[in-house]
């Protein structure tokens, strides 16, 4: 447990450290940073273990890391910005801690991205949020992953990941990929985020995980300690949930690290955390991290999920 609160402190500094505007403003008003060349080799985090082919490929899609931030000249801006050294030091923090697990035996891809900021989720307007999520950060993950495929994956079984904003950045690209692409999915796992019945309805192809060894399916759970501190913003309304513990459906709670019990509540598709003091996760805009668990679902899971990618690959593997 160490490790996730030296993570979380770490991440806190970043971004308790960014300055900026709190004001949502319109596309029109603000900068847009210049879009990520995926050419370059700058604009990815990479760890190539799978040494032996036996292994898959992992697209991680970080979370949020900027606040709302201006220009020399004052204007402000919604976006992080590839070209800055600090924003793509701040990604390439989570990118690297995930890749401590998820990159085990795997090849892992990981693009910077202009994701939309913090304070624009803070205005819990969903709407204005989509259409600043979708006219440049969206952008940016089609063109990352197409890249990806086109020079990297060279038709590999790979698994798709996202934290936060990243889990829904991997619900677009699903509903993006084409069939003959997504036959190599091995499975995505949507983080900290929702799957909402619009969702499925655009894709019926995203079909949620009923099992550890289940292949081409959805895992997707939001932690909270009571289901009064659900946060719609990221977790309501969801159509499905999985106990990333012990790999159900339904109620039955698991233990995780013998004194933290982890209960699906099937009603709200929630995880109910009982036995963890969250109490030094940071606030973050009074949205996140009050009664709930957002700042640690890849971390405190994080053996879970190194397992169950494993098992997931030697699934995939054995049926193809």
């Amino acid at each position: 447990m160490g490790n996730i609160k030296t993570f979380i402190y770490i991440t806190a500094a970043c971004l308790l450290g960014a300055c900026g505007s709190n004001n949502s403003g319109t596309l029109e008003q603000q900068y847009v940073p210049v879009e990520p060349d995926y050419k370059n080799a700058d604009m990815w985090v990479c760890h190539l273990n799978d040494t032996n082919d036996t292994g898959a490929d992992i697209f991680y899609i970080p979370s949020t890391w900027e606040f709302d931030w201006t220009t020399s000249n004052g204007t402000p801006c919604h976006y992080a910005d590839v070209s800055n050294e600090q924003h793509r030091n701040n990604m390439a923090i989570e990118m690297n801690k995930v890749a401590e697990y998820m990159a085990e035996d795997n090849n892992f891809y990981s693009p910077y991205y202009r994701h939309i900021t913090l304070n624009t989720w803070a205005t819990l307007d969903e709407d204005y949020i989509t259409r600043q999520y979708e006219s440049v950060s969206l952008t940016d993950v089609k063109q990352a992953f197409d890249h990806f495929i086109k020079n990297y994956n060279n038709g590999r079984p790979f698994i798709l990941a996202g934290f936060s904003q990243g889990g829904k950045s991997v619900v677009e690209l699903m509903k993006y990929m084409p069939e003959d692409i997504r036959k190599y999915m091995v499975a995505a796992y949507v983080l900290g985020y929702k799957v909402t019945p619009n969702d499925v309805a655009a894709a019926p192809w995203i079909v949620a995980a009923k099992s550890a060894n289940d292949i081409g399916v959805t895992i997707c759970y939001n932690s909270v300690s009571d289901v009064k501190y659900i946060k719609p913003i990221v977790s309501s309304p969801t159509v499905m949930c999985i106990n990333p513990v012990n790999w159900r459906t339904d109620s039955i709670p698991a233990t995780l690290n013998d004194s933290i019990t982890v209960t699906l509540n099937t009603e709200h598709n929630v995880l109910v955390v009982d036995g963890y003091d969250g109490s030094y996760l940071p606030n973050i805009l009074n949205i996140l991290n009050v009664g709930d668990y957002h700042g640690v679902e890849p971390w405190l899971y994080d053996q879970s999920l190194r397992a169950n990618i494993k098992q997931r690959i030697k699934a995939f593997r054995e049926n193809h």
